[in-house]
C-alpha cells in the first residue's frame, strides 16, 4: 500500500468473547490500517487509528533534518557512534551523531570527508573540554570550514565562544524576511537552568566578542539575537557517560514547560522543541517517551552494542550480558578535577572502583610523592601495570603535541601532575575496552546506562538477543515499530477494553517482517 493510500479497516471480535490474542496481536501489528473493534451486535466498542512510526514524534523537526523517523543516534567518544553507525541510520531515514570527543584532530576530520561524500544527513558531537578550551574551538572552526551543519552539543556546564562562534556563522536574513541560520545545534541537557540558556539567544557578550574579532558583522549580531542557541534540546535523563541520573518523567515535562515559555518571553515564531534520551532502548520506553509529546528520541548505550559501533566485539559481548543494576557512576576523565561522575559498565570490569580510589587518592594528596607508600604500590602493580614516573612521560609526551600549557602547569603544580597520571588510567580504560585488549579486561571503561539491560530483557529469546545480529538500523526501527503498536494498544486501553498480554509484546521482527506489517 502507498503511503497516501487510505487504511483498510480491520475488525476485531469484542474481548469479552474472548477474541483469539494472535488475531489482535496481528492486527494491531498493521499500523497503517485502523482497527475498529465491534460487539457481537455490531456497536463500536473500541477505535485505534492508523500510528505510523515515521509521525510519532514532530514532522516539523523530521523535515528540518532532512529524515523521515524522529529517531537520533547520539554520540559516543572516541568515534563509538562511529561513521559506520551514522551511515546506516542515515539510510534508514534517521540520524546519528559521530562520536568526535577524545579523538584526534585529523582523526574526525577524515571522519567529516566520509560522511560529507555520502549525502546522506548526519552530525558531529561538540563535547564542552573546560580543560582544553583550544581543543573546543579548533572542532567549532573545523565544522564551520567543513560545512557540518548539525552539531550535538553535551556535557556543557555553559554556553562557550566556540560554541556561540558555530551557531552565528553565515546567519542572514532571507528574500521573505525570515532569519536564517545554516548550523544547527541540537543541544543535550538535564538541567533546567542549562536549557534556559539553550533557548535563549547567544549572549551578547560573545556576540560584542565576535564582532571585535571580524568573525561576524554589526548586522549578524542583530539579527543573532533574535534566534535560540538550539532550537531542538534533548532532555538526557538517566543514560551512559556523562549524565545526572534524572528520572525522565520528572526532568522531560519540566523542558517541555520550559519550552512553551522561552519562545513566548523571546517571540519566537517557530517552535522550541524537546527529544527525550536517556533510558530510551524498547519500544515501551520510546512509546512513553512521544506520550508525553517528545519531538524525537535519542538512543546511545543500546547503539554501543550493535555491529556497526566503533568498539570492540569483546565490549558487545559483555553489554549483550547487561543487566539495569549492573552500571554504577564513575570519574569522569575528561573533568577528573572537578568530581565530575559519567555511568559506565559494573560488570566484568573492576574500572569503576578502580577509578573512585584514584579520586579518593587525589582528594587527600597534594601530589605523587604524598601518597602513601603502600597506596602507591597498589596503583602500579595492580591498577597501573608500570610506574607512575613512566606514565608521566608518556602523558608528558602526549601534552608536549595536545596542549603544552598542560605541562607547564604540571611542572608548578604537583597536584596538577597527579591528576594527569590518574587521567591516563581513565583515558586508557576507554582505549583498551575499544580496542579489545582482553589482557586490561578489568580496566575496561564502558560508558553504559540501564537501557541496555532494559534492551536485553526486551531481546531476549528473540534473534536480537545474539550480538552478531544486532544491527543498528534493525534496532532502531524495532524500536518505532513496537512503539507504534504500543501505542495503538494504549489508545484502546484507554477506552476500556482489556487486552491480553500476548497482544502487547510487541517483541523485535525481522526487516522482512516489518515491511510486510507496513506494507
Amino acid at each position: 500500500m502507498k503511503k497516501n493510500d487510505q487504511p483498510t479497516t480491520v475488525e476485531v471480535r469484542p474481548l469479552s468473547l474472548s477474541a483469539p490474542a494472535a488475531e489482535i496481536k496481528e492486527a494491531l501489528r498493521m499500523v497503517r490500517c485502523p482497527v475498529r473493534i465491534l460487539s457481537d451486535n455490531g456497536e463500536v466498542q473500541g477505535f485505534a487509528p492508523a500510528v505510523l512510526p515515521e509521525n510519532l514524534g514532530d514532522p516539523g523537526f523530521c523535515a528540518d533534518l532532512g529524515i523521515r523517523y524522529p529517531y537520533l543516534g547520539g554520540s559516543m567518544a572516541k568515534g563509538i557512534s562511529s561513521v559506520a553507525m551514522a551511515e546506516e541510520l542515515g539510510r534508514a531515514g534517521m540520524l546519528g551523531f559521530f562520536g568526535a570527543a577524545g579523538l584526534p584532530v585529523p582523526v574526525v576530520e577524515d571522519a567529516i570527508e566520509k560522511l560529507l561524500a555520502t549525502g546522506l544527513p548526519f552530525g558531529f558531537n561538540l563535547i564542552h573540554s573546560p580543560h582544553e578550551p583550544d581543543l573546543e574551538k579548533v572542532l567549532a572552526e573545523m565544522y564551520i570550514n567543513k560545512g557540518v551543519r548539525l552539531v550535538e552539543a553535551s556535557a556543557f556546564l555553559a554556553l562557550t565562544l566556540p560554541l556561540v562562534r558555530y551557531r552565528v556563522h553565515g546567519i542572514h536574513r532571507l528574500p521573505d524576511g525570515t532569519i536564517n541560520t545554516p548550523n544547527r545545534i541540537i543541544a543535550k541537557v538535564s538541567r533546567e537552568e542549562l536549557a534556559e540558556r539553550f533557548f535563549s539567544p547567544p549572549p551578547e557578550k560573545f556576540l560584542r566578542q565576535l564582532v571585535a574579532e571580524g568573525a561576524i558583522t554589526e548586522e549578524q549580531a542583530g539579527l543573532a539575537a533574535n534566534i535560540p542557541m538550539a532550537q531542538d534540546i534533548t532532555a538526557e535523563a538517566d543514560s551512559g557517560g556523562h549524565t545526572d541520573n534524572r528520572p525522565a518523567i520528572a526532568l522531560f515535562p519540566t523542558i517541555l514547560s520550559l519550552a512553551e515559555r522561552m519562545r513566548n518571553k523571546f517571540g519566537y515564531n517557530f517552535k522550541l522543541r524537546v527529544g527525550l534520551g536517556g533510558g530510551i532502548s524498547t519500544p515501551a520506553s520510546a512509546a512513553a517517551a512521544f506520550a508525553m509529546g517528545a519531538a524525537y528520541i535519542m538512543t546511545g548505550s543500546v547503539n554501543q552494542a550493535c555491529l556497526e559501533s566503533g568498539t570492540s566485539d569483546d565490549v558487545r559481548q559483555l553489554l549483550a550480558a547487561t543487566r539495569q543494576a549492573d552500571v554504577m557512576m564513575a570519574p569522569a576523565a575528561d573533568m577528573f578535577e572537578m568530581g565530575v561522575t559519567v555511568q559506565v559498565l559494573k560488570r566484568g570490569t573492576m574500572f569503576a572502583m578502580r577509578a573512585a580510589k584514584l579520586y579518593e587518592i587525589y582528594r587527600a594528596c597534594p601530589g605523587i610523592d604524598a601518597i602513601p607508600a603502600a597506596d602507591k604500590e597498589k596503583l602500579e602493580k595492580t591498577f597501573f601495570l608500570t610506574s607512575m614516573e613512566d606514565i608521566w612521560n608518556q602523558t608528558r609526551t602526549y601534552f608536549l603535541k595536545r596542549d603544552p600549557r598542560q605541562v607547564e602547569r604540571a611542572e608548578r603544580d604537583q597536584k596538577h601532575l597527579m591528576a594527569l597520571v590518574f587521567r591516563w588510567y581513565l583515558g586508557q580504560g576507554a582505549h583498551w575496552a575499544k580496542d579489545g585488549n582482553t589482557a586490561r579486561k578489568m580496566d575496561y571503561q564502558v560508558w553504559c546506562g540501564p537501557a541496555m539491560g532494559a534492551f536485553n530483557e526486551w531481546a531476549s529469546g528473540s534473534f536480537l538477543e545474539s550480538p552478531e545480529q544486532r544491527k543498528i538500523a534493525t534496532v532502531a526501527m524495532n524500536i518505532l515499530f513496537g512503539a507504534a503498536i504500543l501505542s495503538r494498544a494504549s489508545i484502546l486501553r484507554f477506552q476500556g477494553l482489556e487486552l491480553p498480554a500476548e497482544a502487547l509484546a510487541a517483541e523485535p521482527l525481522e526487516d522482512h517482517q516489518m515491511k510486510e506489517c507496513l506494507a
